[in-house]
């Protein structure tokens, strides 16, 4: 009987063992006003002026983010357009836009890394965008905290 119950011991630890690994490669989140926010898809393009515009998507939001250049560096926001965040929300009762760009907001965009090779870019952001059309349905800033896109893979090269 000893023998069984050791036997059955010995099954169980080797059947109820597993990896359930899960690796958030690439990924694009943040923290949205305080709560945390993950885009389901992410791309990168490259602009034909020289910067990129990396996107986030979840069902009814999109966060672009545009930078003058793909070189690694930090990217300040609310000084001029070259520079610029875009949020928008849409559903049944409309659409919600914050901007930030000249004059407009502030943050930073950081390109950590431009993969040349595996064409994938890297990097973190913050902001604070205001709601360029005071949609009263919505609040007059959206804060961004804690932003980061990860391996976003390039999918366009040099669009306008």
């Amino acid at each position: 009987m000893k023998k069984i119950v050791a036997y059955l011991l010995l099954f169980f630890a080797f059947v109820s063992c597993e990896d359930n690994v899960k690796f958030n490669n690439p990924t694009f989140e943040g923290q949205k006003d305080n709560v945390f926010w993950r885009a389901i898809d992410a791309k990168v393009m490259l602009l034909s002026d020289g910067g990129l515009m990396v996107e986030g998507y979840t069902r009814n939001e999109i966060i672009s983010l545009k930078t003058a250049s793909i070189t690694a560096q930090t990217y300040t926001l609310g000084i001029d357009d070259s520079n610029k965040v875009t949020y928008t929300y849409k559903d049944a009762n409309g659409t919600i836009t914050y901007e930030t760009g000249d004059g407009i907001g502030e943050g930073e965009i950081v390109i950590e890394e431009y993969d040349a090779v595996n064409k994938t870019v890297s990097g973190t952001f913050k902001f604070n965008a205001e709601n360029i059309y005071n949609n009263p349905l919505a609040g007059p800033l959206l804060n961004f905290q804690y932003g980061r896109f990860y391996k976003i893979p390039v999918t366009t090269e040099f669009i306008n």
